[in-house]
Parts: C-alpha cells; sequence; structure tokens
C-alpha cells in the first residue's frame, strides 16, 4: 500500500511500515532507508524528524485523530493518519501543507477519510504541554501507561512527568575531544571511575566502548569485557578510531563469569544492561519494547553482574555501578542489597554535579539535554 519513495514524507512513511510490520528497530530502519536515497540534508533531516517523533508520540497522535473516527481502521491507514497528525501537532507545519502532503500518500479508497480527519485535527489541534487537554499524561506523552506509573512511583509525580517531558525531546549530539560521540550522563561515569595512569581498570560490560575507550585515555590498562565477539568487535573499532588499542584488551566473556584473576583491579565499571528508562530519547521505539517484567529481570541480572564485578577489585580499590535508567528496583535497591550482603564495600560520595538518591546519585534527563543516569561508587576496605 505504501507509495513508492519519492519525497521525504513518502520515505518517512515506508521506513513508518518497516518498523511497524517487519519488527524493525527505528534506528536501523532510519538508516537503511536513508542510505538508499539521493535526498538532499534538508530533506534526510525531515525524514529523521518525521519516522523518529511520529514513532516516539503515536499514542499521542492516535488520540489526536481518533476522535474524529467512526469505525475501526486498517494499520496502513492509521500510519498515514498518524504522520500527518505529528506534523500538524508536534512540528506545527502549516495544514495547508502538512495535509495535502499527507493526504498524496494514501490510496484514493481512503484520501477523503484522510484528508477530512486531518483537517479536524489541524482545526482543533491540543496543546502537547497542556495535561488538562488530555485524557491522561500517558497519552500526553505518548508512554505505555506502566512507564509512567513506574515513574511517578519512584521519583514522584513531578520528576517523573519533567524526565518523561525531556525525553521527548531528540538527543543533542556530544562529541569528546578524541572525535567520539557520547552523552554527557556517560562521561561524567567515566569521571566518577576517576582513573589515573597507574591504575588497571575493567570495564564488566564494555560494548560499544564508548566509556572504555576513555578509561583508557587516562588509565595504565583497561581490560574491556562483553559477552559476544559481535559486541567486543565494536570496541576493538572504537578502540583504533581513538587511538588507544595498546592500552585496551577486548575479551569476550559472560561479565557474570569474567575469566580474571579474583582482586586484580585497582578499579572496575559496571555499567550494566538495564531498561534505559532514563536514555529514552535515543531510541524513539525503545518506549514500546520494554516491558515492566523486563524491568525486573534485568535488576536480577544486575545484582549477579554486581558480585561478580566487586571479586575483582583490589583491597582499597574502586567500584562504580552506572545504569541509564531511573527506576528504583534497577538502581536504589540493587545497590541497598549489595551493600548489605557485601560488608567491605562502603558506598561513596559523587560530588555535586550528581542529585543523591539512596546510597548513590543520579542525573535527571532535564538538565542540558543529557540522559538519565544513575550512579553508585563503592569503596573496598583496604583490609578486606
Amino acid at each position: 500500500m505504501t507509495a513508492p519513495a519519492r519525497g521525504p514524507r513518502a520515505l518517512a512513511l515506508r521506513a513508518l511500515t518497516r518498523i511497524d510490520e517487519d519488527g524493525g528497530y527505528a534506528n536501523l530502519v532510519l538508516a537503511a532507508e536513508l542510505g538508499r536515497t539521493e535526498l538532499d540534508r534538508r530533506d534526510r533531516a525531515l525524514v529523521t524528524a518525521l519516522v523518529n517523533g511520529t514513532t516516539r508520540m503515536q499514542r499521542a497522535c492516535d488520540h489526536l485523530v481518533d476522535r474524529y473516527l467512526q469505525r475501526e481502521i486498517d494499520p496502513d491507514v492509521r500510519r498515514i493518519l498518524r504522520l500527518g497528525a505529528y506534523q500538524l501537532v508536534f512540528m506545527q507545519i502549516p495544514p495547508h501543507a502538512a495535509v495535502s502532503a499527507t493526504v498524496s500518500l494514501a490510496p484514493r479508497r481512503v484520501s477523503g477519510l484522510i484528508n477530512a480527519v486531518l483537517r479536524r485535527v489541524s482545526e482543533h489541534p491540543l496543546d502537547p504541554g497542556d495535561p488538562t487537554q488530555w485524557p491522561d499524561e500517558a497519552t500526553r506523552l505518548s508512554y505505555p501507561d506502566w512507564i509512567v506509573e513506574r515513574l511517578t512511583a519512584d521519583l514522584g509525580s513531578d520528576d517523573a512527568v519533567a524526565a518523561l517531558t525531556a525525553m521527548n525531546v531528540p538527543a543533542p549530539a556530544t562529541t569528546r575531544d578524541d572525535g567520539y560521540v557520547q552523552d554527557a550522563a556517560s562521561q561524567a561515569v567515566v569521571d566518577v571511575v576517576g582513573a589515573t595512569p597507574d591504575e588497571l581498570v575493567v570495564d564488566l560490560c564494555a560494548a560499544p566502548g564508548g566509556k572504555a575507550t576513555a578509561l583508557a585515555g587516562d588509565a595504565k590498562r583497561v581490560i574491556a569485557l562483553d559477552h559476544t565477539s559481535g559486541r567486543v568487535g565494536l570496541i576493538v573499532a572504537n578502540a583504533a578510531t581513538t587511538g588507544v588499542a595498546s592500552r585496551l584488551d577486548p575479551v569476550v566473556a559472560d561479565g557474570r563469569q569474567p575469566p580474571l584473576r579474583p582482586g586484580c583491579a585497582d578499579a572496575v565499571l559496571l555499567d550494566a544492561p538495564c531498561s534505559g528508562l532514563g536514555s529514552l530519547r535515543r531510541r524513539a521505539d525503545a518506549r514500546w519494547r520494554i516491558t515492566a517484567a523486563d524491568v525486573d529481570s534485568l535488576a536480577a541480572l544486575q545484582a549477579e553482574l554486581l558480585v561478580a564485578a566487586a571479586a575483582l577489585v583490589r583491597p582499597g580499590g574502586r567500584l562504580v555501578y552506572s545504569v541509564c535508567t531511573l527506576t528504583e528496583a534497577e538502581t536504589d535497591a540493587v545497590a541497598a542489597r549489595f551493600v548489605s550482603a557485601m560488608p567491605a564495600f562502603v558506598a561513596d560520595p559523587l560530588g555535586d554535579a550528581w542529585k543523591p538518591a539512596g546510597v548513590g546519585a543520579r542525573l535527571m534527563p532535564t538538565v542540558d539535554g543529557r540522559d538519565g543516569m544513575s550512579c553508585f561508587r563503592f569503596r573496598r576496605s583496604s583490609t578486606a
């Protein structure tokens, strides 16, 4: 049904169809589609904004159009309506341009319906910033109910809504001095580790290598582990690009069973797999893929990894645990159980840049366009 991808809206619709029907990841589908097009830079930017924005805000877009639908519609028709509603309400493209261009993508049999609905949306838009115009915050902010409920319970209503609002804004690009693009929150975690030129550092879940390569610029040696050869290949490539390959040892291994001598490291970083509920701005479709059950299973994995990481820390050394999420289950709860079970490790304050939270601290996505990040630093007793 999708029209041939002649212009940016047609290309965006084709990408949205692949995401929906094939289960493709938005970032990968978008990269593939843009790689096959000869659109200029401005139109490529429009495609990116349309695909990511429509994917991110699909629940809100559905509400905008459902007010004027009298019957169920095909998924193909809904995709076109979402695309049009996103342009009208969230991009504020003039109705004469957004409606006509979107209707042109539709088959003749439904073009009248799409035109009528989008005209009504343009005449009666809702203010994305006014909660009183929407049925609830989950619809207005376009998240699954459980995410809004979970973060509200864990952060409080004001902080949760502020964080969720911030994560609807595309992430800015932050580039390190070595040319590697890395979010400021991730760079802040590297600073928490505080590696020095005489230290051996282990990065237990290192792919794609952003933090490991930054640490290798400061430490004497970095051992960077991840659990598949493909993921370790990304570390190797990034180490070469950033010029630190001679100080970084890549290892394919399960972080729960690292093939390293106990007590070998001056510092260990565990940037653990997590739900990513602090960095949702980076993957437009992530909010629709993660589930509440995933949070609990990931928390169990994080706890296992943290115990394995602790075994590698020498007496007097440091252990840093970080996750780009804001849920209590993956942050404070994991850290509290660890401290209770491992009395040799004592929580260490992180400094003024971090907002205290439990025995650790967090960075909120409401500040400076960075990701939300939770971080904990522990020091092992010199006699343990």
